[in-house]
């Protein structure tokens, strides 16, 4: 399996992003530059968070039009797995790869600490190693977390069980307690908290790490070779 982490001017957890790959499931890993036309040769695309072109205008509201973007979209269409990260998050909803959007904080703070999500679904490729229902600690980093929809785009996530994760305490003011979500397929996920940050016990919790060990136990299933250890 091969992983590729978006890079955009003013990302600043690209590195994180590859460095918990290494430690959680040691497959191969490339930066890709956001100029990139072709992310053929990458099962799992990685959209990290920090402050693409420096959240001007709006949180990733620049970067929705960058070349990589558009090979993103194809990403998805084909079902490989997408998966963005704070700012990866709001660029994904942004690009309309997944329904809402975030906000600024309801404290009008910048919020960085570590946060208890539940697994609302463990059904999807990134959290197949979870419990459901399971409490987790995931950090977040974060000034426009809040995320927001309308009401029916609310129902049709709780209908869809596209409702991955949720706060415990919710710090941010989101919508439904509303951690991460994913589109209808289960193939793209956004989610505030940055599981990359906690894969190890070291960083103060090793709970993220299952996220990127989901992901490889699912394209191990789907390609019909061994399961993780």
């Amino acid at each position: 399996m091969k992983f590729a982490v978006l890079v955009f001017p003013g990302s600043n957890c690209d590195i994180d992003c590859y460095k918990a790959v290494e430690e959680a499931v040691q497959e191969p890993v490339d930066y890709v530059w956001h100029t990139a036309t072709d992310l053929s040769a990458y099962d799992c695309i990685l959209v990290p968070g920090g402050f693409s072109y420096g959240d001007y205008l709006r949180c990733g509201a620049i970067s929705r039009f960058a070349p990589v973007m558009n090979e993103v979209a194809k990403a998805a269409e084909e079902g490989k797995y997408i998966l963005g990260i704070c700012n990866g998050f709001q660029i994904l909803t942004e690009a309309n790869l997944l329904p809402g959007a975030l906000l600024r904080n309801t404290s009008m703070k910048f919020r960085c600490h570590d946060t208890v999500l539940k697994v609302v679904n463990n059904q999807t490729p990134f959290t197949n190693d979870f419990e459901l229902n399971e409490e987790i600690v995931i950090p977040i980093a974060h000034g426009e977390g809040n995320y927001y929809c309308d009401e029916e785009t609310l129902k049709q996530l709780q209908q869809n069980n596209q409702i991955v994760f949720t706060y415990k305490d919710n710090p941010n003011g989101s919508l439904a307690d509303i951690a991460g979500i994913s589109n209808v397929r289960g193939n793209v996920v956004g989610m505030m908290p940055h599981p990359e940050r906690a894969v190890s016990e070291l960083l103060g919790s090793a709970d993220g790490k299952r996220m990127f060990t989901s992901i490889l136990k699912a394209w191990r299933d789907t390609h019909g070779t061994a399961s993780v250890r």
